[in-house]
């Protein structure tokens, strides 16, 4: 969580997922129009990982249907309801809602009641 959206930033996420993740060849790597995505340095990094580049539609929300799901809920359960006095707070706070409740306890309609981390494991 930065108080930017360059490429650099992106790149460092696209990383980190990776290496948590660790996908094979033929990933679909999907994402908004983005400057910061649409960055040659993005593509080429998407390239060396033999990812297949995915972007929305322009106009089209329902492309980002998963993400603006997760991001109304995180402002539902979670923004809405604080305050926070430093970006410190803030970034621990999102991580562990994402990280300790939304992956791994708040069960999901659109994965049969499941949660990620259960429709993750159950798939693999």
């Amino acid at each position: 969580m930065r108080d930017h959206m360059r490429t650099e930033l992106t790149l460092a996420a696209l990383m980190m997922a990776t290496q948590r993740q660790r996908p094979g060849p033929g990933l679909i790597h999907h994402s908004d129009r983005g400057s910061q995505y649409a960055a040659e340095a993005y593509a080429r990094q998407l390239a060396l990982m033999k990812a297949k580049p995915s972007m929305s539609r322009t106009g089209c929300c329902y492309d980002n249907a998963p993400m603006e799901s997760l991001s109304h809920s995180l402002k539902v359960e979670l923004v809405h309801q604080r305050h926070w006095a430093t970006r410190e707070e803030a970034r621990r706070d999102l991580f562990g809602y994402i990280e300790a409740y939304y992956n791994r306890q708040r069960i999901h309609s659109a994965l049969g009641y499941l949660t990620p981390e259960q429709a993750e494991r159950k798939a693999s």
